[in-house]
């Protein structure tokens, strides 16, 4: 069931969204070659408790899966061929040349927040740093499809062409979902889909639009290392960017938006 969300609720996700994006800029400030996987995680989680908020991810298990054990971490943390949900470790260092995807989730005043972002460390080559780019393009095209009157599949077939155009491909079994209350609510957010399909966007809806687009041929995301961590399937990397938005008449409201001095991610 798709909720719509009162101006009272979307106040408090405002709050949540804020606070996820200022985790995402602290991290960005810090990171840096030869620092852990596991080190992001501790000062997220650290970041998270001193503002008063609960880390979304943390011991987060699918409803309806009894087989898949809760997530262990505050953040997801996913390098290079890793897609999404790559588990932080004290063994996983970042290295000059990597890129590296983070996505964290902030639970405050009774909703969340959820954000991504892929990091560039040092230089990399030029085909996955066009690779970034397009995949955060691809989010901001999606999301100026987020308004009242479109279809949600407007969102996705806006992602999908901006990906294609470039010759990179759409990670089709990992997609973007409502939020609120609930860190996953309905709908699911495809990341390629028909113009004018799909259930009609009414202002209120919360989305978590998320593009996971991937240099080479790969269109599923593989399931690795306990069942968590996804990777390509040929092995190449993959970006990801992700937002919380609310659909609203004319232009969407982006809630996490970077709150750094510059143009935001």
């Amino acid at each position: 069931m798709i909720t719509i969300k009162s101006e009272r609720e979307i106040e408090l996700m405002r709050e949540s969204g804020r606070l996820t994006a200022m985790v995402l800029d602290m991290l960005e400030t810090e990171i840096m070659p030869g620092m852990t996987t596991k080190r992001l995680d501790e000062m997220a989680e650290a970041f998270i408790r001193d503002h008063h908020a609960v880390p979304s991810f943390l011991n987060y298990a699918p409803k309806g899966d009894p087989d898949v054990t809760p997530y262990p971490a505050t953040l997801c943390v996913s390098l290079n061929e890793e897609v999404v949900h790559g588990v932080p470790s004290p063994k996983r260092v970042i290295r000059e040349g990597d890129i590296v995807s983070v996505d964290c989730g902030v639970y405050k005043g009774g909703y969340h927040g959820d954000s991504a972002r892929t990091y560039v460390i040092g230089d990399i080559d030029r085909h996955v740093q066009q690779l970034v780019d397009v995949t955060r393009e691809s989010l901001e095209r999606g999301i100026e499809q987020a308004v009242e009157g479109n279809r949600l599949h407007d969102i996705s077939a806006a992602v999908e062409e901006h990906a294609r155009s470039f010759g990179f491909s759409i990670i089709e079994n990992m997609v973007g979902h409502g939020i609120g209350s609930e860190l996953h609510e309905d709908p699911a957010v495809p990341n390629y889909g028909k113009r004018h399909t799909g259930v009609k966007l009414r202002e209120g809806m919360a989305l978590a639009i998320e593009p996971m687009i991937a240099i080479g041929r790969s269109r599923r995301a593989v399931s690795k290392r306990g069942g968590w961590v996804a990777v390509t399937e040929d092995g190449k990397p993959s970006a990801h960017f992700e937002h919380t938005v609310i659909v609203r008449k004319g232009a969407a409201e982006v809630l996490t938006r970077s709150l750094l001095d510059r143009t935001a991610s």
